[in-house]
């Protein structure tokens, strides 16, 4: 091989790296992302420690400016949040922070709690099958917004959210509802799940390296939560 065939050659091996680089990365920006799922307020539907994809197609994906929360666009979207979509959004209190909450409402309709019951339009909303209420104390409205809450008209183009974990989620009866611009993507599957490792030890330097990695090894297999692996998400 000659130096212009070898020039050839690296320039096709590099030009096949770019195009798989940039086509990775719009499937990433337009059509589906991974989440982690970090905290307890979608419980039982989502569990601390559940890895989920996200479809980010259907809403319409945003491009944001690459390594900022500046959007460019949107893709077109095939619908818009329904209530019972679990949906992924950028948090209206910090752009930084992504969140994932069940949409109960859109644009138009009226929500309403009493004492812990979800009323949309004036109809009882039918709780999701692994929703739960783990506080047995039923709050006023002048104290907390968490179990009597409105009448409350959600304004067009907006989505009201709550989570799963009625007693332990911060959502739109706390900060409001979510404009669409911060619509993310719906919750599609579950691809990984395990256990958080509350037993340790943990990390404190390289000395506890070995004692770390040894534990994360033997450990992991009890860990996983193999029945969640590729579960739908409804």
């Amino acid at each position: 091989m000659d130096a212009k065939d070898r020039k050839s050659s690296v320039r096709e091996y590099v030009s096949s790296i770019l195009v798989a680089v940039g086509l990775a990365l719009l499937i990433r920006t337009a059509v589906v992302q991974a989440f982690y799922i970090p905290s307890g307020s979608m419980e039982d539907t989502l569990l601390v420690g559940d890895y989920l994809l996200a479809n980010k197609f259907v809403y319409g994906a945003p491009i944001d400016v690459p390594g900022t929360n500046v959007s460019l666009f949107r893709f077109p979207a095939l619908r818009d949040p329904a209530p019972g979509d679990i949906v992924i959004f950028k948090s209206p209190q910090d752009a930084n922070r992504d969140l994932i909450k069940r949409c109960v409402a859109t644009g138009g309709q009226t929500v309403e709690i009493v004492n812990k019951t979800l009323y949309v339009d004036g109809q009882p909303f039918v709780d999701p099958p692994l929703s739960k209420y783990i506080d047995r104390r039923t709050l006023p409205a002048a104290a907390y917004s968490r179990d009597n809450f409105g009448p409350y008209t959600v304004p067009n183009g907006h989505f009201f959210m709550m989570g799963d974990n009625r007693d332990n989620s911060s959502d739109s009866r706390a900060w409001g509802s979510v404009p669409k611009e911060l619509i993310k993507g719906k919750a599609m599957s579950i691809y990984w799940s395990w256990a958080p490792d509350t037993a340790g030890p943990y990390y404190s330097g390289l000395g506890s390296l070995p004692r770390v990695l040894g534990n994360w090894v033997t450990r992991l297999p009890g860990r996983v939560r193999y029945e969640r692996l590729g579960d739908i998400i409804r």
